[in-house]
C-alpha cells in the first residue's frame, strides 16, 4: 500500500488562543508520535496545495468563504466568528490549506498515484455549515473533496465516515438531499452541537450513542448498521471525518474509545472500499484534543490504512 500523508506549516499558524483545545499543537503531536512510532519514513509525504475557489464554492456559499477572506484580521489580532471558533492572521491560508489538502489527496487517489492518503490539517470541518463557518472549523475539508470527487472528477457514488465524537452536523446538511452520497457516523447525544438526531433514511445513517460509550458498542453499531449501508450503497470512494476525540482519554468528549478501536473501523472501511472503490479512501483530521491519545490514535489508523 501507498499511504500518503497531506499537510503544510500554514495549518499551524491559524492559532484561536492559548486557551483553545484547538491549537497547532495537535499536528506537531502527530508528527511526533509518527517519528517515534518508526512509521513516518513508510509514508509518502506531499505538501497541501491552495484550495481552488471553485471547489469551494461547491461546498460553501460565497458569504460563508467571504465570512473567513474578509475578516482576516493584522498580525496579533483576532476575529470572533463564534464564542469557539476565531481568526487569525494566518486562518485564511491554514483554511485554503486544509480544504486544498483533502482535494488533492482525491485527484491523487483516483488518479492511482497513491492507495489512500490521511489529510494532518487544521482547521477541522465537519461543522462548517454550506452558508457559515462554526465549532472551531471554517470549512468543511471533507464535503469539498467529496463534492469534488462527484463533480469535477464524474464518480457515481462516495460515502462519508465520520467518527468524531460530534455529529457532523456541516456534513449531514450538505450531503442530506444528495442520493449520489452516504454518511454514516455516531456520535454523543446529547452534546454538541446539540442538534436533534434525525431517522435514518437511505442516505444518512447518523447514530446518537450516550455519555460514557465504549468500543464495543461502537463495534456494534458498525457491524449491524454502517456495514449494511455501505455495502448496498457500494461506494466508489470513501472519505473519514477522522475525529479522535471519542477516545477514552479526551476530555472534551465523554465515550471510551482507544486505539484498537479506530484500527478496527479503519479496517472495516477498508474492506469496503476495496470491494467498490478500488480501496480508494481519503481521510482527513477532525477532533482529538489530548495531544497523546491523539497521536497513538493517528498512528493506530494510518498503520491500519497503510498495512503496517
Amino acid at each position: 500500500m501507498t499511504t500518503a500523508i497531506y499537510s503544510h506549516p500554514d495549518c499551524q499558524r491559524h492559532d484561536m488562543g492559548d486557551w483553545h483545545p484547538e491549537s497547532p499543537a495537535r499536528l506537531q503531536a502527530i508528527a511526533d508520535q509518527l517519528i517515534g512510532s518508526h512509521i513516518s519514513d513508510l509514508l509518502e509525504h506531499r505538501e497541501a496545495p491552495l484550495v481552488a475557489l471553485a471547489d469551494l464554492e461547491r461546498n460553501h456559499s460565497r458569504n460563508a468563504i467571504a465570512i473567513v477572506r474578509d475578516n482576516v484580521p493584522a498580525p496579533g489580532g483576532t476575529y470572533p466568528i463564534d464564542g469557539d471558533t476565531s481568526l487569525n492572521a494566518w486562518s485564511w491560508l491554514a483554511a485554503q490549506r486544509a480544504a486544498g489538502a483533502a482535494v488533492a489527496a482525491t485527484d491523487a487517489v483516483i488518479d492511482g498515484e497513491i492507495d489512500n492518503a490521511f489529510c494532518s490539517v487544521r482547521p477541522p470541518g465537519h461543522h462548517a455549515r454550506p452558508v457559515e463557518p462554526m465549532g472551531f472549523c471554517l470549512f468543511n475539508n471533507v464535503a469539498v473533496a467529496a463534492k469534488h470527487a462527484l463533480d469535477a472528477r464524474g464518480l457515481a457514488r462516495v460515502a462519508i465516515v465520520d467518527f468524531d465524537v460530534h455529529h457532523g452536523n456541516g456534513t449531514e446538511e450538505a450531503f442530506r438531499d444528495e442520493p449520489r452520497a452516504l454518511m454514516v457516523s455516531f456520535f454523543q447525544h446529547p452534546f454538541y452541537p446539540y442538534t436533534e438526531p434525525e431517522p435514518i433514511t437511505a442516505n444518512l445513517v447518523n447514530v446518537p450513542v450516550p455519555l460514557a460509550t465504549k468500543g464495543d458498542a461502537v463495534r456494534k453499531i458498525v457491524t449491524e448498521q454502517w456495514l449494511p449501508a455501505l455495502h448496498a450503497f457500494k461506494p466508489e470512494m470513501i472519505f473519514i471525518s477522522a475525529g479522535f476525540d471519542a477516545h477514552r482519554e479526551d476530555d472534551i468528549g465523554g465515550m471510551g474509545l482507544v486505539e484498537a478501536d479506530y484500527a478496527w473501523m479503519t479496517e472495516r472501511v477498508m474492506e469496503v472500499a476495496r470491494l467498490y472503490g478500488k480501496g480508494r479512501i481519503v481521510s482527513c483530521l477532525e477532533g482529538g484534543y489530548n495531544l497523546s491519545a491523539l497521536g497513538r490514535s493517528v498512528v493506530a489508523h494510518l498503520k491500519a490504512l497503510a498495512e503496517i
